[in-house]
């Protein structure tokens, strides 16, 4: 035992076990004869499901008592400098002689499963450990205490992960938004955060929620996927690459648009490894999720108001004292609201190559929802004079989707050229085909140029991108 991280604790009471609990039940009342002579010819057999069932109510018991245990024995303040063998081998030694007090037996695969399970309960996040280290989860999606989906290669499954209540779900939740400076009660019942090691998190807590606590967690990646990685994966080609690395490099103003959970942000990173090293990038999000891997980057993240209300600092607010620090590119996670106005600003005097994501089905809905923007931050004007600012602003729409199997695409990249007469004009250089599905529902497609050749070849071949004409030409053949 390590008595440093140990208080001296008074005898506890016994854990009664189950069995014992069925042994002091009064006994069934005698069934008659006939009775009997009936069941006898079918015998109640038990179900393998209700004993898995049972064995997982008892360790959860077990657990409970042995983690109210924990808090009480174990010096937090003495934690905080030990090293994990130390807090391991500590937890073990409190666990075991907690069992012994209680006169429970447990076999070696439950005794290293619940020694696991209280260590993620002291210094992790309790059920959710085992789905944070899976690397096959993308998200996860917590309904209440009782119900936990994952998931898994664009599919939602249901989990046997489960906590032991309302109050234990709202203990994790806390625990992680108090890591970042947040908070969740009542009177703010919603919250988004980030946990340690960069996965998005949101919650919602009742009264809003009305069935329990609801918690969505998107992984992050720890592997950084590269341009090469999408390319292998399918989500676009080396043609569509190339065209995106002299897009980039010769600094267009790019926005990525798709719906929730489409890779905006994924394909955001792979392009912003286009740009060259010695540019100062700054980005701005809501929550940190960019995965730069330039030498010069600044990275600001807004935060929301304190319990009175005050000392909230929005996406524009961090926007606009950016344009002060000397950028060469601001980067911004996702264009949501007033701060649009700011966006577009800086792409016209000077910042080119700036970039954001946008929440839109297709790129002329993208172009919509940026004017819908600029009208809810209460500026007044006319609608020519918002798209002259926006057709001069943006110079590339790329365009992510999520499709019904799944998988991850990006469908169109399409070019703004500029204005005829009151309507932006816009044509699209290459698009995913769709030809059909597979009997298992897998999509059947293939990747094409459009036969339009690019409104900014001139610009590449200045700077130093000749693409060959072959890029631009229509593909018409097998799913690749």
């Amino acid at each position: 035992m390590f008595s440093r991280y140990k208080k001296s604790g008074k005898s506890r009471p016994k854990l009664v076990e189950l069995s014992e609990v069925a042994a002091k039940q009064p006994p069934e009342p005698e069934v008659p004869p006939k009775t009997q002579r009936r069941a006898a010819k079918a015998p109640a057999q038990v179900v393998p499901m209700d004993k898995e069932k049972k064995r997982k109510e008892r360790l959860s018991e077990i657990k409970v008592e042995l983690h109210k245990r924990l808090l009480d024995d174990l010096n937090l303040a003495a934690l905080e400098t030990a090293s994990e063998a130390d807090l391991r081998a500590e937890i073990s030694a409190i666990a075991a002689e907690a069992l012994e007090e209680m006169e429970v037996v447990l076999n070696r695969e439950e005794r290293t499963t619940l020694n696991q399970e209280l260590y993620d309960e002291v210094v992790g996040l309790g059920p959710l450990e085992p789905l944070l280290k899976d690397d096959t989860v993308n998200d996860i999606l917590v309904n209440g205490p009782h119900q936990v989906f994952v998931e898994r290669n664009g599919k939602l499954e249901l989990t046997d992960t489960t906590f032991k209540d309302e109050k234990h779900l709202l203990r994790i939740i806390d625990k992680i938004v108090s890591a970042v400076g947040r908070r969740v009660d009542e009177s703010n019942p919603y919250v988004d955060a980030r946990l340690a090691d960069g996965s998005r998190f949101n919650a919602m807590v009742p009264p809003i929620a009305v069935d329990g606590s609801l918690v969505s967690i998107r992984k992050f990646k720890k592997e950084k996927l590269s341009v090469d990685d999408l390319v292998r994966f399918g989500a676009f080609t080396e043609e569509m690459a190339a065209y995106l690395q002299a897009a980039v490099a010769t600094r267009l103003n790019i926005i990525v648009s798709g719906g929730t959970g489409s890779g905006k942000t994924t394909t955001l990173n792979a392009l912003s490894s286009f740009i060259d090293d010695s540019e100062r990038i700054l980005t701005i999000e809501d929550t940190a999720e960019l995965q730069l891997q330039q030498t010069h980057v600044g990275r600001m993240e807004s935060r929301p108001p304190n319990v009175e209300g005050k000392g909230a600092v929005t996406q524009r607010d961090c926007l606009r004292n950016a344009l002060r620090m000397r950028p060469d590119r601001i980067i911004v996670g996702e264009t949501r609201g007033e701060e649009v106005i700011d966006m577009l600003q800086a792409m016209n005097t000077g910042h080119d190559g700036s970039m954001t994501t946008i929440h839109a089905n297709s790129a002329r809905d993208a172009v919509s929802r940026l004017e819908n923007m600029i009208a809810m931050a209460g500026i007044e004007m006319p609608i020519k004079a918002v798209r002259s600012q926006i057709a001069s602003a943006v110079n590339l729409i790329v365009q992510a989707s999520r499709l019904q199997d799944g998988s991850r695409r990006m469908v169109s990249i399409t070019e703004i050229t500029g204005m005829e007469g009151d309507v932006i004009s816009m044509q699209e250089v290459f698009r995913f085909q769709r030809v059909g599905l597979t009997p298992d529902n897998k999509i059947i497609g293939h990747f094409t140029a459009t036969g339009v050749r690019s409104h900014f070849s001139e610009r590449f071949k200045m700077w130093g991108y000749e693409l060959p004409a072959s890029i631009f030409e229509p593909f018409e053949g097998e799913q690749r």
